[in-house]
């Protein structure tokens, strides 16, 4: 029987982070590119990472401890801060009459900073990881609930909430997505991780990275900065979005499992260049889509969110911050995706993701300030797509702030939709993958009945 009254986040306190110091640079309008711009319907990014509380701390001691530790974190935010300081900004749109122009750009000059809350909440660690569905609780661990990133207009572009539970602590971050996509996302997770744990070592302002970002926008030759829009007004490109009913649960693929599926995509194929991923997409696909009981001539899409760092020639560094990625399509009829083998699924995935060259991306990003087009969440993806977001390749598990490996990573109610399914690392690492999956209540009760999906998917680790 359900609890008429669960418990809620109560929040504590609230403050705002500036950098500990302002750079030169950081006095300049801070430029946004297509890729950038094309977010600004989107919702924030919101990941965060559940770590359990000391049990050497005794119980009376355990508000000091909590206390400290917030310090510590705020302290070595604002240090993180300096280094990317745009998170620090605010977005601002700038008209002119005559000429007549219209540009988005973030300033971190008049800015209060990025927002800091602590809260609590009555609940235990494994209150949140135990049952099958991830708590809807959990989307109450993030700022920004149903934020559009063109909020950033008025609201911080990084928020951190910090949710003391009874035996764990919740550190989740909302980052602007026109300032960041997964990558760049985790890059600053990262390294705000490295330098909470200098910073306990050396006494300094100006602690070194071990990777700085790369902070000036990237644009094709002679199609930047981005200074006239072709809007009047935001309305035209700003939507906002309410999910359907979701069922979120997360699914657990070993690193052997994997492996396997890795094997039996390639042999079918007769090819040895599918990737792992490529074959797990290729098995979520086809499940999702037989659990959705879809006729057979209807097309079905599957998007990978694609990093063009690596596609740009020369490539732009690893540690560029900002938005890089473009999300490719394979598509394919019901009927054909399920008589079909996993091998000729995966190959589709595989000739999306090889086709996305430098030429395309350069194509892509030329023409955008001509015709822009801003992703908007209700049109951009139907009921038959199933778009894989996020990467295995994050190191999300790599930050610990002092509380030694994190138990479980959850994500909030952003740019959730039906047929999202976003990839995480898995616990124990070496390639485990863990998916957590957005569907209808009537499709994943679907899924969970299917033979083939849950003969490689196992329950997500619960508690270590």
């Amino acid at each position: 029987m359900m609890d008429p009254h669960p418990p809620t986040v109560r929040v504590v306190s609230e403050c705002f982070i500036k950098p500990k110091y302002a750079t030169e640079e950081s006095k300049k309008p801070y430029y946004l590119t297509a890729w950038d711009l094309a977010m600004l319907s989107a919702h924030y990014i919101q990941k965060g990472l559940l770590f359990k509380k000391p049990v050497t701390v005794p119980h009376n001691q355990q508000d000091y401890f909590v206390n400290s530790f917030l310090d510590r974190l705020k302290q070595s935010l604002s240090l993180t801060l300096v280094h990317f300081y745009p998170l620090s900004g605010r977005l601002v749109t700038q008209k002119n009459e005559n000429p007549q122009s219209y540009f988005v750009f973030v300033d971190c000059n008049n800015s209060p900073g990025a927002k800091f809350i602590h809260a609590i909440l009555n609940m235990t660690i494994s209150d949140i990881l135990s049952p099958i569905d991830v708590p809807q609780v959990v989307q109450s661990f993030f700022y920004h609930d149903r934020a559009v990133n063109h909020d950033g207009h008025t609201m911080p572009l990084l928020t951190i909430q910090v949710t003391e539970l009874v035996d764990g602590i919740f550190i989740g971050c909302s980052m602007n997505h026109c300032i960041a996509d997964g990558t760049s996302y985790w890059h600053f997770f990262n390294m705000w991780s490295e330098i909470f744990q200098l910073a306990q070592v050396f006494d300094n302002n100006d602690l070194p990275i071990s990777r700085p970002p790369l902070l000036t926008p990237w644009f094709p030759d002679g199609h930047g900065p981005i200074l006239n829009l072709p809007f009047k007004h935001h309305d035209e490109f700003i939507s906002r979005y309410e999910a359907p009913e979701l069922r979120e649960r997360i699914f657990h693929f070993s690193a052997e499992t994997i492996a396997k599926l890795k094997a039996k995509a390639n042999s079918e194929s007769n090819t040895n260049k599918i990737s792992s991923f490529q074959s797990l997409s290729a098995l979520v696909w086809r499940c999702i889509t037989r659990a959705r009981r879809l006729p057979n001539n209807q097309t079905t899409t599957c998007k990978l969110a694609a990093d063009n760092r690596t596609r740009l020639e020369p490539p732009l560094s690893p540690d560029y911050f900002g938005n890089s990625h473009y999300p490719v399509a394979a598509e394919a009829k019901a009927g054909e995706l399920l008589q079909n083998n996993i091998g000729w699924a995966a190959w589709k995935l595989n000739t999306a993701v090889t086709e996305l060259k430098d030429k395309v991306v350069r194509e892509v990003l030329e023409a955008w300030p001509k015709s822009p087009f801003v992703y908007q969440l209700g049109r951009f993806f139907n009921p038959y797509t199933v778009m894989m977001g996020s990467s295995p390749r994050f190191s999300m598990y790599g930050n610990e702030f002092g509380l030694g490996k994190a138990v479980a990573i959850r994500c909030g109610y952003a740019n959730k939709f039906n047929g999202k399914v976003t990839s995480i690392p898995g616990y124990e690492g070496g390639g485990s993958i863990d998916l957590e999956v957005c569907l209808p209540p009537y499709a994943m009760n679907a899924l969970e009945s299917d033979e083939e999906f849950m003969s490689h998917a196992s329950e997500s680790h619960m508690l270590h």
